[in-house]
């Protein structure tokens, strides 16, 4: 305990980097709408920052989900040179160059690191089915396709949702929503049979018994035992694979400066953000929103990008999402 307490001593009262540091706030682009995940995100990194004293500038959440997310991309590609403007990155770096042909790569900006893992969730109404078994039966016995609410047309959810159908032979309509938050409430509010949401997004309806999840595609169960709800926790959801639907993704969680910054600059971010996941308030958070830590910079975090871009890639083609 004393370890620790020196240890958390130490994290506040350390400046965040000897060299380069902000003289004016600093913008966290977020490339999705209000209440979403990336958006709680942003917005828990903020406060972490500012409680423990990370930086002495402030840092402002800057929503810039137009286009699907095309005006945070583009808005980051003009403003080479700009270490004032930090993207929180998801898969949507990968997947929308592909499906929208928007002249975007992500090796044109400066990568910092890779945050976390986010991992998807099948859900439906509690009014619906309890079980995967039963729900795809229910879709395959529809008279019309079932509606399964996603976050962005040609994205992770509709991909998902593709290949749902692929592996089960039942039929879905997607529709595509401005976030997951908004996705959550067509859930409640019987809208929808089914969204694939991150955990994070349908945290709270979930406490509140009015969605069921029913499984995670990952291939090992979400590691937290802490009870949410009254009788489960998220390691009590099975994985889909366990279930019979043998579909996985996970979801990169990511920071980004603009290209062309100095490596003094970059330096200052992964070390900032280094400390962010050593905070009270990213521990709490990665458990409460049921996130997968992982912390890569440099030439390992390089190598996922490549890797994680191919697979996605590979996804959107098989999912017939590439433009031509």
């Amino acid at each position: 305990m004393t370890a620790t307490a020196a240890a958390a001593a130490m994290l506040v009262a350390a400046p965040a980097f000897a060299g380069w540091e902000p003289t004016k706030p600093v913008e966290i682009v977020v490339a999705a709408g209000a209440g979403g995940a990336s958006d709680q995100m942003a917005r828990m990194m903020q406060a972490a920052i500012q409680k423990n004293n990370l930086m002495k500038q402030p840092m402002v959440v800057s929503l810039k989900g137009g286009a699907s997310g095309a005006e945070a991309l583009m808005y980051m590609k003009s403003s080479d040179g700009d270490a004032n403007k930090v993207l929180i990155a998801y898969s949507l770096i990968y997947m929308l160059p592909l499906s929208a042909k928007i002249p975007f790569n992500w090796r044109e900006l400066t990568p910092v690191s890779v945050i976390a893992l986010d991992q998807f969730v099948l859900w439906d109404n509690t009014t619906g089915a309890k079980t995967v078994k039963d729900f795809i039966a229910a879709a395959k016995a529809a008279s019309s396709p079932f509606k399964m609410g996603g976050t962005g047309s040609k994205r992770e959810d509709h991909v998902l949702t593709v290949f749902v159908e692929q592996k089960t032979g039942a039929k879905f309509s997607y529709l595509p929503y401005k976030s997951g938050g908004e996705a959550a409430t067509q859930l409640v509010g019987g809208h929808i049979e089914s969204n694939v949401n991150n955990p994070s997004e349908n945290l709270e309806v979930w406490r509140a018994g009015q969605v069921r999840p029913l499984c995670v595609f990952d291939k090992e169960r979400i590691a937290y035992t802490a009870k949410v709800t009254e009788a489960q926790s998220w390691h009590d959801i099975p994985t889909c694979r366990e279930e019979g639907l043998d579909v996985q993704y996970l979801m990169l969680r990511a920071m980004f400066l603009p290209g062309k910054v100095t490596p003094e600059q970059q330096a200052f971010y992964v070390d900032l953000f280094q400390k962010v996941t050593q905070t009270p308030e990213y521990k709490d958070y990665m458990e409460k929103q049921a996130l997968k830590p992982i912390f890569l910079t440099g030439k390992d975090m390089v190598q996922f990008l490549e890797e994680d871009d191919a697979l996605n890639k590979q996804l959107m083609t098989e999912a017939g999402f590439v433009a031509k």
